[in-house]
């Protein structure tokens, strides 16, 4: 009998899709991959999986791997996908596809499912990693499938469905949006947000951060230190990646900080709308910045700068196991060996304050900076020949085509 590895949530989506794959014939072992989504109860997700016929069934618990190994180099890029989003989604889908890819290589499985629709990107994500990993995986993704479709035109099917194979489905009353959630952010689609005229923040009910106006009437001040681009404290004290990120999400979040609303290109070609928190990553944006200001040569900073828009391009659109990626990972990491340090913040109702920074590597000299006079490196006499070098084409071209004024 073929198999088949199932990225599994235990939600009605791939409760559905694990007795259909069954009916069409596969073992399914199914993997909960724990990214830090919220859940009553992991364990029993495990169980509603081996009582409606999976062959095998475990949590695979990445979350540390997720912020130390994916969302941290991002994050060394400064990579906001179209100027504005974080990609706390988009990092993980690859991680997904590792983990449910090592599991399908481990009991012997040929086929790898997820619940991905075919209007969005997560389908892209997760078959562009699995493809890269392993070339001669078969990708089952029953939503691309007509005859799929056809049996679940909508929820009312899917929960009769569930209701003839004694599958257990928790009755809730469906929320104005959907979301998705992970240890780095929150994000919010379809419903009433697919209406840009909408206010999204008056529509959705924000599962890590309060309103800015909600948050408290005082500064709350933090510091967070960095080794060669990667956040390793926080007020002094070394924590590990899941740490940082989950402590940042808890002080962030009472502060009303990392909150966007955008109407983004989706890599299918759509633009869809989207609201999205991300406390922790904002806060760690912020401070990342500050301290390569402090640290990076301003031609090097440039050129990271040029490229960070692509970077934020591919984990979106999920090229993330390719070799221009292997290379842009490589040299993000000698960029980063100068950028260690201290950064000093202030959060006051969703506003992020600089308060102070300092690095062992400090390119900032106070004497060459300085506005008053003294001795120093820099002779202001040596910019009048310097500026009439750099002006010299214009000069030139002013003579030949001169321009009214």
């Amino acid at each position: 009998m073929p198999s088949c590895v199932l990225a599994y949530s235990g939600g009605l989506d791939t409760s559905v899709i694990l007795g259909w794959l069954q009916d069409e014939g596969y073992d399914v072992h199914c993997v909960y991959v724990d990214l830090g989504q919220p859940c009553e109860d992991r364990e029993a997700i495990l169980k509603k999986a081996h009582d409606n016929g999976a062959k095998t069934a475990r949590i695979a618990d990445v979350q540390e791997e997720l912020c130390r190994d994916f969302a941290f180099p991002v994050l060394q890029w400064q990579a906001r996908y179209e100027n504005i989003y974080l990609l706390g989604t988009s990092i993980a889908r690859p991680l997904i596809s590792k983990v449910c890819l090592e599991v399908a290589r481990e009991v012997g499985a040929d086929a790898y499912a997820h619940g991905a629709t075919g209007k969005g990107n997560d389908q892209c994500r997760f078959q562009l990693a699995a493809e890269a990993l392993n070339p001669h995986v078969k990708i089952i993704a029953p939503w691309r499938i007509a005859k799929f479709r056809e049996l679940f035109p909508g929820r009312s099917e899917m929960i009769a469905y569930c209701e003839k194979k004694g599958i257990p489905v928790k009755a809730s009353l469906a929320k104005p949006y959907s979301s998705d959630e992970n240890c780095l952010h929150i994000s919010y689609e379809a419903g009433k947000l697919e209406d840009p005229t909408v206010c999204g923040v008056d529509v959705v009910d924000f599962g890590m951060t309060v309103s800015p106006k909600q948050a408290p009437d005082a500064v709350e001040s933090l510091a967070i230190g960095f080794e060669h681009g990667v956040p390793v404290s926080l007020n002094g004290k070394k924590v590990s990646a899941l740490e940082m990120v989950k402590s940042l999400n808890a002080i962030g979040g009472r502060n009303g900080v990392g909150r966007i609303d955008i109407v983004e290109n989706r890599f299918v070609g759509m633009k869809s709308r989207g609201v999205y928190e991300a406390p922790g990553m904002t806060i760690l944006y912020a401070a990342h910045q500050q301290l390569e200001q402090l640290t990076l040569d301003r031609d090097l900073v440039h050129l990271r700068d040029r490229i960070s828009p692509e970077v934020a391009e591919m984990v979106y659109y999920g090229f993330w196991y390719t070799a221009k990626m292997d290379a842009l990972m490589s040299f993000i990491r000698t960029a980063q060996k100068p950028v260690t340090g201290e950064v000093r913040l202030g959060l006051y109702k969703g506003n992020i304050l600089v308060q102070g920074r300092t690095s062992p590597n400090s390119l900032y000299d106070e004497a060459i900076a300085s506005m008053e006079g003294g001795g120093s490196s820099y002779d202001q006499t040596d910019a009048e020949g310097f500026l009439r070098i750099m002006g010299l084409p214009s000069r030139v071209q002013g003579l030949v085509t001169p321009r009214p004024y």
